[in-house]
């Protein structure tokens, strides 16, 4: 797993309370190359994950204190992975729009600032421990949806458009981190339809052998990861290894 980064590599999983991001962190303990994995979430870490390598970061990364309280954790330590799994796409009254008139200012920057703003903030907070000279991956999670030479279907506004800023997001720190760490790579993921809360409202629709588990996506994730080389970073590629256009 990972062969392209060290033996005895450290690794960082926020969103580590999620589906994929649970699924992330087991796969990462399953194998004995890392030398310490570093959870973050908004919940406590269950009892199952007990590894003395694993370090759990109780923290809301959407404050600063959150994003200092990981800088903490990771001390002076350089870091070979961070893998991001923060995402929404309904919470609460927010949910998917399919028309115009159903589009709300409120639920509009909400989308932005956890899909887009977060992630982009906590690269701000994690390039100290990116730069350098050593092999550096950042794979965060986006959506097909996000693509805009992929939109056929219109709908859902805000998750789309929040994921688009992602993106153009990841690739704009990609050409910065490329001048910092030559062996640096930004990755954009999609994961397919995982089976989690965040598609359960969805899932009727989902075509036979097309919803995934989490444990499938985080092994098909690394795995694609995995392949990845620096000269690709900056790009986005779907959980078969196919890339998707922007």
């Amino acid at each position: 797993m990972l062969a392209n980064l060290p033996d005895d590599f450290t690794a960082l999983v926020t969103g580590a309370s999620g589906a994929i991001g649970g699924a992330v962190i087991r796969a990462l303990l399953a194998d004995s190359r890392p030398t310490r994995v570093i959870a973050v979430s908004r919940r406590p870490a269950p009892h199952a994950l007990a590894d003395a390598r694993l370090t759990w970061v109780e923290a809301e990364v959407e404050c600063e204190a959150g994003r200092r309280a990981i800088a903490e954790a990771l001390g002076d330590m350089p870091l070979h992975l961070w893998f991001n799994a923060i995402g929404i796409l309904h919470e609460g009254e927010t949910f998917p729009e399919k028309r115009l008139e159903e589009l709300d200012e409120a639920a509009l920057q909400h989308l932005y600032r956890v899909n887009a703003i977060t992630p982009a903030l906590l690269l701000k907070t994690l390039h100290p421990h990116l730069k350098g000279d050593h092999p550096a991956i950042v794979a965060s999670l986006s959506a097909r949806v996000g693509s805009i030479a992929d939109n056929r279907l219109g709908g859902w506004y805000g998750y789309r458009a929040s994921k688009a800023a992602h993106n153009m997001l990841m690739r704009t720190a990609a050409v910065e981190l490329k001048r910092l760490n030559a062996q640096s790579c930004v990755l954009c993921l999609h994961p397919g339809t995982t089976d989690s809360a965040l598609s359960r409202p969805f899932q009727a629709r989902v075509p036979e052998g097309k919803l995934f588990t989490p444990d499938f996506v985080a092994e098909r994730l690394l795995g694609v990861i995995g392949q990845r080389r620096a000269e690709e970073s900056g790009s986005f590629w779907d959980w078969a290894g196919e890339p998707i256009p922007w």
